[in-house]
């Protein structure tokens, strides 16, 4: 039986790879610089998984870090955000369950790329809202460095990898943690603009090895991105009769500095309310707001009350943002 009607937030976790790559390390073999890195995107280092880690590794330790969070390892349903599966076929998700000891439970992959946990958030949400589950463990994982060419100035050093989680639990839309409503878009005729052509049914073999890689033309994406993710908050903003000033806490899908410092100027919103890690962590794709909820929560950025605007934009097109009030959890 359904204990409420809306998906509250009760559980957080996040994992990250050991190994650090900083610029520097990036410049002894790329044609750049720290200095060319940092004041384009904002990033000094990333994290990159070794070559025997896989996204299943990763979502495992973010979700068993959300469990512990949540102070319970009970869920009915798991929704995976990855666009780096271990396998086209199957999904990535019913490994991750099994392995975490949650066998028999519905899981299943969402691929939405950078706005893929926001999506997943969603889907949850609907899950708990239509009485399908009372709770569900929500996972960001991507292995996205393996989707660059290690060459390529231009996207190699963007890219991290990493892993976030949350766990849902049904309850009330006016308690602390309780998400909604959500804005989801996408603009599929814009896809060309960040793609790896190749390896899927349409083009399975490559005639050139770059189409393996993700191609990106950086300055509409950055465009696209900064416009399309302050669009949907004012849109999630306005459903809820918020104004920008009642907005505490902005975490943005951490592409960018730029990206995330327009956004936040299309809104209003002054940059001390903006959540960033993409400095030590780069961009980890669907990962990358939970890592930076867990970030802004270890160090006391993120408190008990804050009224939190997540949004994100990634490849597709897709955007979509949702509002919380934070709840009193820490990260497992």
């Amino acid at each position: 039986m359904r204990k409420g009607h809306s998906a509250v937030l009760a559980g957080l976790g996040a994992w990250l790879p050991p190994r650090v790559v900083d610029n520097q390390e990036l410049s002894r073999r790329l044609d750049t610089s720290d200095e060319w890195i940092r004041t384009r995107t904002g990033i000094r280092e990333r994290r990159i998984a070794d070559p025997d880690v896989s996204t299943v590794d990763m979502a495992v330790h973010a979700g068993g870090n959300a469990l512990r969070s949540a102070d319970s390892d009970e869920v009915d349903a798991l929704v995976l955000a990855t666009a780096t599966p271990d396998h086209l076929c199957p999904a990535s998700a019913p490994r991750v369950a099994s392995e975490l000891g949650l066998s028999g439970i519905a899981a299943f992959d969402v691929n939405a790329v950078c706005s893929g946990f926001v999506y997943a958030l969603a889907t949850a949400s609907g899950l708990i809202a239509a009485g399908a589950a009372n709770r569900v463990l929500v996972i960001g994982a991507d292995v996205f460095s393996r989707m660059c060419d290690p060459d390529d100035r231009a996207t190699y050093p963007i890219f991290g990898d990493g892993a976030g989680a949350v766990v849902l639990r049904a309850g009330e839309a006016d308690e602390p943690g309780a998400i909604g409503p959500f804005d989801l878009h996408s603009a599929g005729d814009l896809a060309e603009l960040l793609i790896v052509p190749a390896g899927g049914a349409k083009q399975r073999v490559a005639a050139e090895p770059h189409d393996y890689f993700v191609t990106m033309q950086g300055t509409a994406v950055f465009r696209h991105a900064v416009a399309r993710m302050a669009e949907s908050a004012r849109t999630v903003l306005g459903e809820l009769g918020l104004a920008v000033g009642d907005v505490d806490r902005f975490v943005g899908h951490q592409a960018n500095i730029r990206i995330l410092h327009g956004a936040a100027k299309q809104l209003g919103l002054p940059e001390e309310r903006v959540v960033a890690n993409i400095g030590s962590v780069g961009n980890t794709s669907a990962a990358s707001i939970p890592l930076a909820l867990a970030d802004a929560c270890d160090d006391g950025d993120l408190r008990p009350g804050h009224r939190v605007l997540l949004a994100a934009f990634g490849a597709g097109l897709t955007w979509g943002s949702t509002v919380l009030t934070w709840p009193d959890v820490k990260p497992g």
